[in-house]
């Protein structure tokens, strides 16, 4: 039976690059076992980019196919925090970012998942807010950046411009703390402040 992209079973397009996704993070893993080569690095910058366009992509065709469903609605969050999570992880060991930093960051998504959680079942809805949208955007360039690592010089060579990819996403990463622990605040004010009017 051929493949339908806009099937109405779990097979679809959306779904299928959210699993292709998840499929990714063992081989993102494996590419960050030791010390990576420079090409070994790219290759990961490459996956973990394309993991984010498609992320995009999964969740806009859903929408616009009317093609939303409770499976891709967990499945899509989960894959996403898994490339993510796995990825800044195995960056730890390499000495390629502080590991409280990613600690942090970590315990942030857990608390924000968990609240998000007992939000549902009090009947309140926590919206996505500005704040939470930019750290996800300074997150991944900053993980991109981290993963290219190595300085690289651009062409024309007598330009001599060098990109330092290592400092540029230690930069990036600290903007996403910044915007990471404002919005789990944000979250947490919003959380409150709404159970307390639903109690009154």
């Amino acid at each position: 039976m051929a493949f339908d992209p806009r099937s109405t079973g779990f097979w679809n397009l959306p779904n299928t690059l959210t699993v292709i996704r998840i499929l990714m993070v063992p081989v993102m893993v494996v590419l960050l076992l030791e010390q990576p080569s420079e090409w070994e690095a790219v290759v990961a910058c490459a996956i973990f980019v394309i993991a984010m366009v498609t992320d995009v992509v999964d969740g806009y065709l859903a929408r616009r196919w009317g093609l939303v469903s409770v499976a891709g609605a967990f499945l899509d969050p989960l894959a996403d925090k898994l490339m993510v999570v796995s990825t800044l992880v195995m960056l730890v060991p390499l000495g390629w970012v502080p590991g409280w930093l990613v600690a942090v960051l970590i315990c942030r998504e857990l608390t924000i998942t968990a609240l998000r959680t007992i939000a549902v079942s009090e009947g309140i809805v926590l919206a996505a807010d500005q704040l939470g949208k930019f750290k996800t955007a300074f997150q991944s360039t900053a993980i991109g950046f981290l993963l290219w690592h190595y300085p690289t010089r651009f062409w024309p060579p007598d330009l001599s411009i060098t990109v330092d990819a290592h400092s540029c996403g230690i930069v990036l990463i600290y903007f996403a703390l910044f915007f990471a622990l404002a919005s789990a605040f944000n979250y947490l004010s919003s959380f409150f402040r709404e159970a307390g009017t639903a109690r009154r």
